[in-house]
């Protein structure tokens, strides 16, 4: 199946980058057939609507929800696209449709992604309220799952730039989880069938993102709503949308993550689900923090009148200005930072920096710089 063609024929242009909120999706959603069910199921803390999508009558039920983390918006970018193609008459979509019944909460936090904060208005992580059920945001989500009665649950997030597929360097554009469902992460037929989707999505990505596969921690954590759900006794997968080189806007991984809902229907449709891919599985590597946004190396420091060769690591941060994410780098460690990688490196060969002070940066500093009086560093980039 030719994937990459699909997403651009069903690539919705009007979201782009990062920042996804409720006035961004509402124009799409009343462009959606009349075979679509839009609603308003619940409210916000600050009471803004939480939509929920339903469509197909197909008897494998499907749940998915996104931005429970208001910032977390890739996977919501790639629903709408998958939206755009459940809405064509293609022989995809109608056999998709006949196949599943869709239940699609596409922004389950829109305080959050106004603000484009993780938590909710109430500065709760949703994630991690899934027993005490303290906000209305988690009220909503549990009580349409008791409603809806999944056969399958797709937790959708994005994850930090911070996190490589193994040790090596090679960055998680993707990552999954079937999570546990005890505290001896035992494999019981529940987790057994979200463990063998993502083995078949890990396959297909493989063509497209060689060993940028991650495969999520999998401790358990009752509070976490992809643990509560497994263990009251529905498949649930975890997706994380992580980082492409240089695709700070997450428009590749966008495709990506789209690719893999692709797979995980046609695989659960065709029944293909029921093969045990258990060592598929945990043959992909799992998620480690190995990364900085950029690494510079061996610069020439003075220290109480001692010279010495470090290394400085920047990271930016994610900051919403009039509607617009604006990504400012800032110095955040230095020393050896040996088993890690910059997604930027430059290596300065000795050379001193210096910022406007005249001093060498400091932890926290914005990574403007001048290196050897010669060469700016400006926002974390090198600038000639």
């Amino acid at each position: 199946m030719e994937f990459q063609k699909i997403f651009e024929s069903n690539k919705e242009q009007s979201l782009y980058g990062r920042y996804i909120t409720n006035t961004h999706i509402e124009p799409l959603l009343t462009k959606l057939g009349s075979d679509f069910t839009v609603s308003s199921s619940g409210k916000s803390v600050n009471g803004l609507p939480i939509y929920t999508i339903k469509v197909g009558s197909g008897s494998v039920k499907l749940y998915m929800w996104s931005q429970m983390h208001g910032n977390e918006s890739t996977t919501t970018k790639a629903l709408f696209d998958l939206l755009n193609l459940l809405n064509s008459e293609s022989e995809l979509a109608v056999s998709f449709k006949n196949a599943f019944t869709f239940c699609i909460i596409p922004i389950l936090n829109p305080d959050g992604a106004a603000a484009y904060t993780r938590v909710n208005a109430n500065e709760t992580d949703l994630n991690r309220d899934s027993v005490a059920l303290s906000q209305p945001e988690s009220k909503l989500l549990r009580q349409l799952y008791e409603e809806f009665r999944p056969d399958f649950c797709f937790n959708l997030h994005d994850q930090r730039t911070i996190f490589g597929a193994g040790p090596e360097g090679n960055p998680a554009t993707v990552s999954f989880l079937a999570p546990s469902y005890n505290e001896e992460r035992e494999i019981n037929e529940v987790r057994q069938q979200a463990i063998n989707v993502i083995a078949a999505m890990n396959a297909e990505l493989q063509k497209h993102i060689p060993n940028q596969v991650g495969r999520f921690d999998d401790s358990y954590n009752i509070n976490c709503i992809g643990d509560m759900f497994q263990t009251l006794g529905t498949p649930t997968i975890l997706f994380e949308a992580g980082h492409f080189q240089q695709d700070y806007e997450r428009e590749v991984t966008r495709k990506m993550i789209f690719i893999a809902y692709l797979v995980a229907l046609l695989t659960i449709s065709k029944n293909e689900h029921v093969s045990n891919k258990t060592t598929e599985y945990f043959d992909i590597p799992q998620n480690k923090v190995v990364f900085f946004d950029f690494i510079y190396k061996n610069i020439k420091t003075d220290c109480a009148g001692k010279q010495k060769i470090t290394n400085f690591a920047a990271q930016y941060k994610e900051i919403l200005e009039d509607g617009k994410i604006n990504f400012q780098a800032f110095i955040s460690e230095a020393g050896a930072l040996s088993g890690y990688f910059g997604h930027q490196e430059y290596d300065f060969k000795n050379k001193p920096i210096t910022n406007d002070k005249g001093t060498t940066p400091a932890i926290n500093d914005n990574a403007n710089f001048l290196v050897d009086k010669n060469e700016k560093i400006v926002n974390g980039l090198l600038k000639k």
